[in-house]
């Protein structure tokens, strides 16, 4: 395989992955539903550049530390993992109360406090780390050049980004807005007990590596 078609697979395996539920899925939706366009795509924003320092660390090797520091990959599970339980309860907590006044809502805020808040989330999974790593590991030519390991993370930011942008603008159409204000709370409890499931499942599986 040529580190063209290689790159290639990489982009669509990432994409694959992306576009699977998960925590930076939901929290890109909700922006976008609760806030505004500019709120979702600064999430989305954040999502990019997260996956950018993701594959970039994965392109330096943080998965072989993982494999020789048994107990940095189960901090970085821990923490990350209580990062998302938080997220939850923060959305699980405001569910009751109505958009204009949520004030615990963790996407009532400025524009780059949300870019912040969505990379944050990104960066919060170590597995996402391994993921790239492994879907590298298996792809990627045994000896790529110089340039394809230096361009894999700025190509990264633009599947990642380029994805959960198409989501914030998808869900902060008026209707999409309409039906979350309708069914606000129902939709924040679901989505804060999936986000603390996530993590609670993140914490409860810290000790395999």
């Amino acid at each position: 395989m040529t580190e063209t078609y290689a790159v290639l697979a990489i982009m669509l395996a990432i994409l694959i992955g992306a576009i699977s539920p998960g925590p930076s899925f939901l929290l890109v939706a909700r922006i976008s539903l609760s806030q505004s366009r500019a709120h979702g795509l600064a999430s989305a924003l954040g999502m990019g550049v997260g996956g950018m320092i993701l594959a970039t660390l994965a392109v330096i090797g943080l998965q072989a530390l993982f494999m020789q520091v048994d107990w940095l990959y189960m901090a970085f599970k821990i923490g990350g993992g209580a990062y998302l339980v938080y997220l939850g309860f923060l959305l699980w907590r405001g569910a009751k109360q109505p958009l204009q006044a949520t004030a615990a809502d963790p996407s009532r805020s400025g524009v780059f406090r949300t870019f912040l808040l969505a990379l944050a989330t990104q960066l919060s999974n170590p597995k996402t780390v391994i993921f790239y790593s492994s879907v590298f590991a298996a792809l990627l030519p045994a000896a790529p050049s110089t340039g394809t390991m230096i361009l894999l993370p700025a190509l990264l930011f633009l599947v990642e980004g380029g994805w959960y942008a198409a989501v914030a603008l998808a869900f902060s159409t008026s209707k999409p807005r309409a039906a979350y204000i309708s069914a606000k709370g129902w939709i924040d409890r679901i989505a804060g007990a999936v986000m603390a499931g996530l993590g609670l499942r993140l914490i409860f599986a810290s000790g395999k590596v």
